[in-house]
């Protein structure tokens, strides 16, 4: 169960994130502006930033989600490897597959599969997230990169934050969308209204989202959508922000009968390979469920 905590500023000027782990020793300053990151800490009913200057009366509020499991268990689930060397593998993730234990899913995932076959894993990273160096949403199919050891996963990190990663997504959206090319720039954070859900909202971390349609489909629009950044549902916020939202996504966007999960799939993924530097893309096929769900709309 989260725990919910309550403060009113009594200094002037401070820092949110220093006056948090001012207020709760327990917590280190790098949990604290992750909590802040992920919409969990509050001024005023509004998401914030770390640096925020506080004025007295302000009404802050904490909320810490429970934490997960501590130790992960290998499981015996299969796996479709696209490539593997020293440094990583990429993988072609089911939907419906979690990346990593979390509340709601605490075993089960990629990360379990992954120690099935790599048992050395359990020693690259975080302790929680081993060898994860980006995600893909639950109900998200697609190509998936993880690496093998502590370097790779550094300078893979490293490709995503400078955003010289190309990553493609394959997305339905229910409606006819022009321009045919175009770029949704929006910042994104937590909704202040539905902690669980993100938003485009004026105090969230900057996203940009480029876009080009690949067909139209009746009422529909098949996309190639290349997100340039990452944020948490960053695909699926946008194109419901701009009133395109992805089909079957039961939070964002539109229920359909052709479909139990949203129509969107990491079709591409490219990098440069830590071992060499040299450049490497990677493609995974649209899967059976989505190929026939725009076989039934067509």
């Amino acid at each position: 169960m989260d725990k919910s905590y309550s403060l009113i500023a009594d200094e002037r000027d401070a820092r949110l994130d220093k006056y948090v782990c001012a207020k709760h020793p327990e917590l280190s300053r790098t949990h604290v502006q992750k909590l802040i990151a992920e919409g969990y800490i509050t001024v005023n009913g509004k998401p914030a930033k770390p640096g925020l200057r506080l004025n007295i009366g302000d009404r802050i509020k904490l909320t810490i989600p429970p934490t997960p499991p501590q130790q992960l268990k290998p499981e015996a689930i299969p796996l479709k490897i696209i490539y593997e060397d020293e440094d990583l593998l990429v993988v072609d993730k089911p939907a419906g597959l979690a990346v990593h234990p979390a509340p709601g899913h605490p075993a089960h995932t990629l990360v379990n599969a992954i120690l099935a076959h790599f048992p050395h894993l359990a020693e690259v990273g975080d302790a929680l997230r081993p060898g994860v160096v980006h995600r893909l949403d639950k109900d998200t199919s697609g190509v998936i990169l993880v690496a093998k050891n502590s370097a790779a996963q550094v300078d893979l990190a490293r490709q995503f934050k400078s955003h010289s990663v190309t990553k493609a997504y394959l997305a339905l959206v229910k409606g006819k969308l022009t321009p045919e090319n175009g770029i949704i720039e929006a910042d994104i954070g937590r909704d202040p209204h539905n902690r669980k859900r993100m938003a485009v909202v004026a105090a969230g971390r900057e996203a940009r989202t480029e876009y080009r349609v690949v067909k139209y489909i009746g009422g529909y629009t098949l996309l190639e959508v290349m997100p340039e950044t990452g944020r948490t549902h960053q695909i699926r916020v946008h194109l419901a922000a701009i009133g395109f939202p992805v089909v079957g996504d039961k939070i964002y966007g539109v229920k359909s009968p052709h479909l139990s999960r949203q129509f969107l799939h990491a079709s591409r993924l490219g990098f440069k390979l830590p071992s060499t530097g040299q450049y490497v893309e990677f493609e995974s096929e649209l899967p059976p469920d989505l190929e026939k769900a725009l076989e039934a709309i067509g």
